[in-house]
């Protein structure tokens, strides 16, 4: 099945020949989601607005790796390679268990691959599974069968995140060393798994979690930040947990799959304090902003008034095992095989790439250009791959994410720059608080938006990538496609023509 399906131009026609007005029409009243911008009609003139045949080639080709770099991360696959059973006997990774020493098996979890992996677990374990409860974002479901999907907010968490959690935590409360339980993390954990502590209310959290996305908290500040102010997070429902034996199947989301950081890590030691939540706040100059009680819970903690999330040397976590199933490298790798059967050059330059969208934007961008102009780093046809998850600190009004503002900032360093093509997409489907996985940017876009009367400089300015692109037909729409290893940009590069 493919997962790809790009609002693309239609170059059977000039490619600027496109009304304003009918790439947008209804779409913001619709949604709900921000400003859009005022339709204007456009006839074409000059070469600058035309995507090139090559152009055109390379798009495809960038589409094409993209989804292999998607396939390559479907989380039933994940489970499927670490996961499974020979008659009473379960192999998880380098481990075996015996199913005989268990009276009940559960799964519990949270995620946006949440559904995918309950799905792929249930068919591994058939009778022997007794049941279980996976959060997923609303919208990325599969069909179970023995397991309760719960539907909840992300990036912001809610209410029916709070009673998914409270029904894991009720679950998990009656477990003995009799049983065997197995929780799914995957991207998005931490905002699904929501049980704030004593005395904070979801509102408040609430509050904590935007003010750090508003001020770009990277992932590893966010979710020091939501341990200390929750019961499950940071080892805590290891904890709950205890004394079954718990094997925890991971999908990483962060960057170099660090265990505690991952969903802030449920069932994994934490090596953040209370102390580091106030370096994080003073860091952003939020400590007088965030709610009153978060930070006397805080300030109790630091004290040492609050107990500390569990670190490495606490017996609960003798009878637990992590196990990273999936992550970004696998499908940068995934990319880069596609790429290189296509008969590009390729590069991969990390996967460990953070810090403000445009920078990093324009860092590749500047990349392309090199190939262009010296053949260095790769000499054309030339793929550029790069993972990892950048952060946009938020300034305007606009509608986006941090994948169609890298294609905006990238689309105005490479404007005017022939026969190159940036794709920038986010592999859960769902870039921000829109429909679009990402969007894609030739050399192109900045002559055709400006034909269409779009400032792609004010749209950069107003974080409104996404009506931006959608004026072009030049989002990248996947659908929530059930997994989550962060980003896959692609810098494509082809030959003089």
């Amino acid at each position: 099945m493919t997962y790809l399906e790009v609002a693309s131009l239609r170059y059977d026609e000039h490619p600027c020949d496109v009304l304003l007005a009918e790439a947008t029409e209804g779409e913001g009243e619709r949604r709900g989601q921000g400003r859009r911008p005022v339709a204007r009609s456009w006839k074409p003139s000059g070469k600058e607005c035309t995507v090139t045949t090559q152009e055109k080639w390379l798009r495809e080709q960038a589409k094409a790796i993209f989804e292999t770099a998607l396939q390559a991360v479907d989380p039933k696959e994940a489970i499927r390679r670490y996961l499974s059973r020979q008659g009473d006997t379960l192999l998880v990774h380098d481990k075996t268990y015996d199913l005989c020493a268990f009276k009940d098996i559960y799964v519990v979890g949270a995620g946006k691959a949440g559904a995918a992996m309950g799905a792929a677990v249930e068919e591994i374990l058939g009778d022997r599974l007794t049941g279980g409860v996976v959060i997923v974002k609303y919208g990325h479901t599969d069909r179970l069968h023995k397991l309760t999907l719960i539907e909840a907010g992300h990036p912001v968490p809610d209410e029916m995140g709070v009673k998914g959690a409270e029904k894991i935590v009720n679950l998990l409360k009656e477990r003995t060393e009799q049983d065997l339980v197995l929780c799914l993390i995957s991207g998005g954990g931490s905002a699904l798994l929501p049980f704030p502590a004593a005395g904070i209310t979801l509102e408040e959290k609430q509050e904590v979690t935007k003010l750090l996305l508003r001020c770009g908290a990277n992932i590893n500040e966010m979710n020091t930040l939501r341990k200390h102010i929750s019961q499950v997070k940071g080892g805590q429902l290891a904890r709950v947990a205890y004394p079954a034996t718990l094997i925890t199947l991971i999908l990483s989301d962060v960057i170099g799959d660090p265990l505690d950081v991952i969903a802030s890590g449920p069932t994994v030691p934490d090596q953040s304090t209370f102390a580091d939540c106030f370096r994080i706040l003073e860091k952003f100059q939020i400590v007088e902003e965030i709610p009153a009680s978060v930070r006397r819970h805080l300030e109790r903690g630091r004290a040492g008034e609050i107990p500390e999330t569990p670190k490495a040397d606490d017996p609960i976590f003798v009878k637990t095992s992590n196990v990273v199933i999936g992550s970004n490298i696998l499908a940068v790798k995934a990319a880069e095989e596609r790429a290189k059967a296509l008969g590009f050059h390729t590069l991969i330059l990390s996967t460990f790439i953070e810090g403000e969208t445009k920078e990093i934007a324009r860092m590749h961008a500047a990349i392309a250009k090199e190939i262009v102009h010296s053949g260095h780093p790769l000499s054309p046809p030339a793929c550029l791959i790069s993972g990892g998850e950048t952060t946009v600190t938020i300034q305007g009004e606009g509608l986006g994410g941090r994948n169609q503002e890298f294609a905006l900032a990238a689309a105005v360093d490479i404007a005017g720059w022939p026969n190159v093509v940036i794709l920038s997409g986010g592999t859960d489907g769902t870039d921000g608080p829109t429909d679009a996985a990402g969007a894609i940017a030739d050399g192109t876009t900045v002559a055709r938006a400006t034909a269409l009367g779009l400032d792609p400089l004010r749209f950069l300015r107003d974080n409104d990538s996404y009506h931006f692109f959608q004026a072009l037909g030049d989002l990248l729409i996947t659908g929530p496609t059930n997994t989550n290893v962060m980003d896959v940009r692609l810098v494509l590069v082809g030959s003089k023509e």
